[in-house]
């Protein structure tokens, strides 16, 4: 007898653990969809994107009286949303806070002169470029003795919080500068203007904005170094929010709407927009 009943124990397990696969199979084919590519933590499937746009460069992204943003990077956005199928909600952010507002799910795409680096990479993602520029020096009209980046030696430069323009100039090519701290370029330009700075260097689109907001007494000196590949900073490895933006990277320039926003933004400020061409990307990680 209990040979009988151990055997029929043996069977009773069986068929439950048979009856448990299947249910966890069936679990596995249902929950598929959710868990795929296009989840809850990616970019490209999300009904709202929360964007940050920079709330303190002309021409770039600049935040109104009335709350709402304008700028090239703000008109970018916007096209891209609206390629991924979403709806745009900005926030605003300084050069300082663009890794953190990522990092900690306050914004989902940041683009905001946020150009591509290998330590930024260590941390955030990029999708892009989107835009290509140059570093370049803005001085005042009547500034003499500054044509070139190694003419900066010896000369006070604004180093923007967040921004690595300035450090770059001292650490990668070799300049004495003096480095003068600023929380923003609001503040540069004032100090540019009253005398306490030399210089202002950083991407020459940023320069432009300023001096066309300035109204005059500025000018950029063409000096055109260090190569500036602008990204969309998206949460790290997020690949199909980064390829997806990368598509519509791609149609934003076949299409001709950057070229068209470019001009808009830029047209009249020196800026050469001469020759407008779709970035090479760097590739999704």
């Amino acid at each position: 007898m209990r040979g009988d009943h151990g055997f029929g124990a043996v069977r009773t397990a069986a068929r439950l653990t048979a009856f448990m696969t299947r249910v966890a199979v069936a679990l596995a084919v249902l929950l598929a969809p959710a868990c795929g590519a296009t989840g809850p933590d990616s970019v490209a499937g999300k009904g709202t994107l929360v964007v940050g746009v920079r709330p303190d460069l002309p021409g770039l992204g600049l935040r109104l009286p009335d709350g709402t943003f304008e700028g090239f990077d703000v008109d970018v956005a916007a096209y891209l949303a609206a390629k991924l199928g979403a709806k745009v909600r900005y926030v605003a952010v300084l050069a300082a806070d663009r890794e953190a507002v990522l990092l900690d799910g306050r914004a989902d795409l940041v683009l905001a002169t946020y150009s591509i680096t290998q330590e930024r990479k260590k941390r955030v993602s990029f999708a892009g470029p989107y835009h290509v520029s140059y570093q370049d020096i803005m001085v005042r009209s009547g500034q003499k003795g500054i044509g070139n980046v190694r003419d900066l030696a010896g000369r006070r430069i604004c180093a923007v919080a967040g921004s690595n323009a300035a450090e770059r100039v001292v650490e990668e090519r070799g300049v004495a500068a003096e480095l003068v701290p600023a929380t923003d370029y609001d503040q540069c330009l004032a100090l540019l203007k009253d005398g306490a700075l030399d210089a202002i260097t950083t991407n020459d689109v940023i320069l432009a904005g300023l001096a066309h907001r300035a109204g005059g007494g500025l000018r950029l000196v063409n000096a055109r170094f260090n190569e500036q590949r602008t990204g969309v900073g998206i949460r790290k490895g997020d690949l199909d929010g980064c390829e997806a933006l990368n598509r519509a990277i791609t149609d934003l320039y076949q299409d001709g709407t950057a070229a068209r926003l470019l001009h808009k933004w830029f047209d009249g400020t020196g800026l050469d927009l001469t020759s407008i061409h779709i970035p090479r990307f760097e590739g999704c990680e």
